[in-house]
C-alpha cells in the first residue's frame, strides 16, 4: 500500500508539473510541432538525399550543410540581439518563414549555387528559432514552469521530429505510382515545407515579448551573465564539434557502412526522436531527484558509452539500437540545458544569451560535420565515433567543473 502510494504521488507530481504550463507557452510548444515533423525529416534525410539521390558528392553535401551552419554561427548573435530589441515573436515567425522556404527549395534543384543560397536562408531561419524560441518560451512559461515547459517543448519536438522521419517510406509508396525516386523526394520535401509554413497561424496567437519592468539593458550581456554563460558554451561547444562529425551524418553512414536506403534508415533513427521525446516528460522529476547539474552529466556520460559502441556493432539491427539509446541518452539533457541557460541570465537578456550559446554550439557543429563527411567518403567509418567520444568526454569534465558547486534556484 506504501508503494502505491508512493507511485500515485509521484504521478500527481508529474501531471502537476505540465497543468501549471501558462496558455500562451502552451501556443508555443503546439506551434513547433508542424516545424520539427520538417526539420526532423530534413535533418535526417538530406546527406542520403543530395548524395544519394541527387548525384553530388559527399564533400559538397557536407558543405551545404556547413554553409547552413556557418551563416546560423554569424546571424546567431545579432538575431538574439534583435529579437530582445523588437521582439521575440516577430523573430520568431521570420525563422518559420525562412525555414520553410529553404526546405521546399532543397526539394527543387540541383543547382549548386541555389542550393547555396538556400543553406543560407536555412541557416538565417536556425539563427532566428535558436535566439527567440527559447527565450520567448521561459518569457510566457515563467520561473516556476521553465522546466516543465522546456520538457514539455522538447516532447512535443522529438515526437515530431521522429514523425517526420516515417514520413520517408511514404515515398515507396508515390513512387510506385510512377514517379520514380526523385520525384518522390520532391513531393515530400515540398509538402512538408509547406506544412511547416502553415503552423505560423499559432505562432500569431502569442502576444509579443515585453520588456520587464526596470530594465535598462537590451541585447547587451551583463557581466554576470557574460560570466555564467562563458561556462554554459565551453563544455557545449566541445560537445558539438563532436556531434557533428556523426550525428547529421546518420544516413549517409548506416548506407556506406550496411548499405541501408534513407527508407530504411529514416524511421528507425525516428525512432529515437519518439523515445527522446518521451524521456524528456521524466526531466522535471530527474532533475528534482539529482539536480540540474547532476542529471545532465549523468545523462551524458551514459550516452557516451553508447556512441562509443556504435561502430563497434556487428550489424546494422545492433547499430541502430545502440544508436537510438545513445541519442535516447543524450537528448534526455537537452531541456534541462535549455532551462539551465535561461536561468542563468537575467530576463532581458535572454535573446542575446541565446544567440550567443545558439553561435558558439553551431559553428564547431558545422564545421566538424564537413570533416565527418570527408571521413566517411574516404571510408574512415569509426573515426568520427571516436574522435566524438574523446571529445564528450572532455566536454562533462569541464561542465562539471564549472557547475557542480553551484546552487541552482529549482524551476519546474
Amino acid at each position: 500500500m506504501m508503494r502505491r502510494n508512493k507511485i500515485m504521488s509521484a504521478v500527481g507530481l508529474a501531471i502537476g508539473d505540465y497543468r501549471s504550463i501558462p496558455k500562451e507557452a502552451i501556443y508555443l510548444i503546439y506551434s513547433s510541432f508542424l516545424p520539427s515533423l520538417a526539420m526532423g525529416m530534413f535533418y535526417i534525410d538530406i546527406s542520403y538525399f543530395l548524395t544519394t539521390v541527387q548525384g553530388l558528392s559527399d564533400v559538397f553535401m557536407g558543405t551545404v550543410i556547413m554553409v547552413m551552419g556557418i551563416t546560423a554561427v554569424v546571424t546567431s548573435i545579432p538575431l538574439g540581439i534583435a529579437a530582445d530589441r523588437y521582439g521575440r515573436k516577430k523573430s520568431l515567425v521570420i525563422g518559420n518563414i525562412l525555414a520553410s522556404c529553404s526546405i521546399v527549395t532543397f526539394g527543387l534543384t540541383t543547382d549548386y549555387l541555389i542550393l547555396l543560397v538556400s543553406a543560407v536562408v536555412g541557416g538565417i531561419s536556425q539563427a532566428a528559432f535558436n535566439a527567440a524560441g527559447g527565450a520567448l518560451l521561459a518569457e510566457k512559461a515563467g520561473d516556476e514552469s521553465r522546466t516543465s515547459a522546456f520538457s514539455l517543448y522538447s516532447f512535443a519536438n522529438s515526437s515530431a521530429s521522429g514523425l517526420g522521419s516515417f514520413m520517408i517510406p511514404i515515398m515507396l509508396g508515390v513512387e510506385s505510382l510512377g514517379l520514380g525516386i526523385k520525384n518522390a523526394h520532391v513531393m515530400l520535401y515540398v509538402s512538408l515545407g509547406l506544412l511547416s509554413l502553415s503552423s505560423t497561424y499559432l505562432m500569431l496567437k502569442v502576444s509579443e515579448s515585453k520588456r520587464p519592468p526596470g530594465s535598462k539593458r537590451r541585447g547587451v550581456l551583463s557581466k554576470r551573465s557574460m560570466k555564467m554563460l562563458a561556462r554554459y558554451v565551453v563544455p557545449s561547444a566541445i560537445v558539438a564539434f563532436g556531434a557533428g562529425m556523426f550525428v547529421p551524418l546518420m544516413t549517409r553512414w548506416l548506407y556506406l557502412k550496411y548499405g541501408a536506403s534513407d527508407a530504411v534508415s529514416g524511421p528507425i533513427l525516428g525512432t529515437s526522436s519518439f523515445l527522446i521525446g518521451f524521456a524528456s516528460l521524466t526531466t522535471p522529476a530527474l532533475a528534482r531527484r539529482f539536480g540540474i547539474v547532476k542529471a545532465i552529466v549523468l545523462t551524458q556520460s551514459m550516452s557516451t558509452l553508447f556512441m562509443l559502441a556504435t561502430p563497434l556493432s556487428p550489424n546494422y539491427l545492433v547499430a541502430s539500437a545502440t544508436y537510438i539509446v545513445r541519442a535516447f541518452l543524450m537528448n534526455m539533457s537537452s531541456p534541462l540545458q535549455q532551462s539551465l541557460i535561461m536561468g542563468l541570465v537575467a530576463h532581458d537578456e535572454r535573446g542575446a544569451a541565446s544567440g550567443i550559446s545558439a553561435a558558439l554550439w553551431r559553428l564547431p557543429n558545422s564545421l566538424s560535420t564537413r570533416i565527418g563527411a570527408a571521413l566517411m567518403g574516404a571510408g574512415m567509418l569509426a573515426e568520427p565515433f571516436y574522435f566524438a567520444t574523446v571529445l564528450y568526454m572532455v566536454s562533462i569534465t569541464i561542465f562539471w567543473l564549472a557547475f557542480r558547486k553551484m546552487k541552482l534556484q529549482s524551476s519546474t
